[in-house]
This record gives structure tokens, sequence and C-alpha cells, in this order.
């Protein structure tokens, strides 16, 4: 997300430079795509749940890629628009990298409720068909022990 919010930061930065009157517009998609972004990967990440602690993973990666996003934004600016250069890291880390990081924060969350309200692929597999859920190791294992000394029981009698 840092990568793409970097990317976008430097092309928007690129077309200002080139076309001064056309910015409202661009800046409100580009804003509306980031959000997509993100909240469809909150999405999916919800919808698969892979990872019980995924909100906390989410919160990190916004908090790095807030960094990163206004680090690698100074880089393309400088790089590729003008001569941007350490005096404006500043701001991209502070004011900058607050607003990337809500801006990856608060999608992903919501994507992550939505998608986790989801059924994940394989999980209705979890359960048997006559509705039952399908014992765990725990239940297996205690069913062998009792099975297992019935048996013992019924060979320990004395013959005769």
């Amino acid at each position: 997300m840092a990568v793409i919010n970097a990317v976008a930061q430097t092309v928007l930065a690129k077309i200002a430079v080139d076309h001064p009157t056309s910015m409202t517009v661009l800046q409100s998609i580009t804003i509306a795509v980031l959000v997509g972004i993100a909240g469809l990967w909150g999405g999916i990440d919800g919808w698969l749940k892979r990872n019980p602690s995924r909100g906390m993973h989410w919160f990190y990666a916004a908090l790095i890629g807030g960094f990163l996003s206004g680090v690698l934004g100074v880089i393309g600016q400088g790089a590729f628009v003008d001569q941007t250069g350490v005096s404006a890291l500043g701001a991209a880390l502070t004011g900058g990298a607050a607003f990337t990081a809500l801006l990856i924060l608060i999608p992903a969350a919501l994507g992550l409720a939505v998608g986790s309200r989801l059924e994940a692929p394989g999980r209705a597999d979890d359960e048997a068909t006559d509705g039952e859920p399908v014992p765990t190791n725990a239940a297996m294992s205690a069913r062998a022990a009792v099975a297992g000394q019935g048996r013992r029981s019924v060979r320990s009698r004395p013959r005769g």
C-alpha cells in the first residue's frame, strides 16, 4: 500500500506541474481508487480468515505504510517531478503520513468487517452432511480411549 500511495502521489505531483487546472477531479479519483484498493484488500483478508490478529496487522501496516509512503513520495517527486528535497520530508512524515495511514486503515477496517461476515472458501466442508459438526482431534482421541478401555476390560477377564 505504501508503494501504491507513493506512486499515486508522484503521478499527481507530475500532473499538477503539467496541468494545474485539472487537479481537483484527479485528486478525488485517486483517493477513491486508493480507498477502494485498501477496502478490497482488507475485505479479502477478512474473507479468507487466515490470521486471527489481522486487525492489528492492518493497524501496523497503516502506520508503516504512512511513513514509507511519505518517504517514497518525496523520493519519487525529487527524482521524477521537480527538485523536491529533504525540506519536504518533514511535512510528508507528519501530516502526509498520518493522512496516508488513515487512508489505509479506515477502508481496510471496513473491508475486514464486511469480509469476515462472508463465508470463506472451504469452510462449508468443515461440517458433516447431516448437520453435525465433524469431531475434533480431542473428541476423537477421547472416543478412542473409551473404546480402548472397553477392549481391555474384555481381555482382562479370566478365561475359564
